[in-house]
């Protein structure tokens, strides 16, 4: 396999979230050859505005992450579920991203996890954020899919824990790895 650079995008700003944590343990799980960047952070776009766009473009923080999604064989987003949907901080982020003219999602191959303390561990995020992608023309990988419910008590310590996760997410790791070398 040819070496892999991987960027990662979390949809939790809080620095001890389960889904940072979560991030956090992707390259310990993840086949030889792929590696890990995080996406710049999006904790200060302003919510996403047409007279802000027209007049100023978009914040540089978006042309760093739509840069950094463009350089990266792939995309793994890891994000908590919030009203049963993505999180405001993230949607606003693709929506500033999905204004950018060289849109950085077409084509690109996407992976998706969510950790929550809930049973369902956050899969209602997961089928609203594959739409999104779906409209952004993101290559998304289907299968394994990785849902860490109860996650309070499989994560500690700032990593993935729990051994049975541990597979399912390596495992997830695998297919997607295969996934952009194949063009999935």
């Amino acid at each position: 396999m040819t070496d892999l650079n991987i960027l990662t995008i979390c949809g939790s700003l809080r620095a001890d979230s389960l889904n940072r944590s979560l991030a956090n343990t992707l390259p310990e799980l993840a086949p030889e050859g792929m590696s890990f960047t995080d996406a710049p952070s999006f904790a200060d776009v302003p919510i996403y505005n047409f007279d802000i766009q027209s007049e100023g473009g978009a914040p540089p923080a978006i042309k760093a992450i739509g840069s950094a999604i463009r350089g990266a064989d792939g995309v793994v987003i890891v994000s908590p579920e919030y009203n049963y949907s993505i999180p405001g901080g993230l949607k606003n982020a693709i929506d500033w991203l999905s204004r950018l003219e060289d849109q950085p999602f077409v084509g690109k191959p996407v992976a998706i996890q969510s950790a929550a303390p809930g049973m369902l561990g956050g899969a209602r995020m997961q089928y609203h954020l594959r739409q999104t992608m779906v409209f952004l023309d993101a290559r998304v990988l289907n299968k394994p899919e990785v849902f860490v419910g109860q996650g309070k008590q499989k994560i500690s310590d700032g990593r993935l824990t729990d051994p049975a996760s541990r597979d399912v997410v390596a495992g997830q790791l695998a297919a997607f790895a295969s996934f952009i070398s194949t063009g999935g």
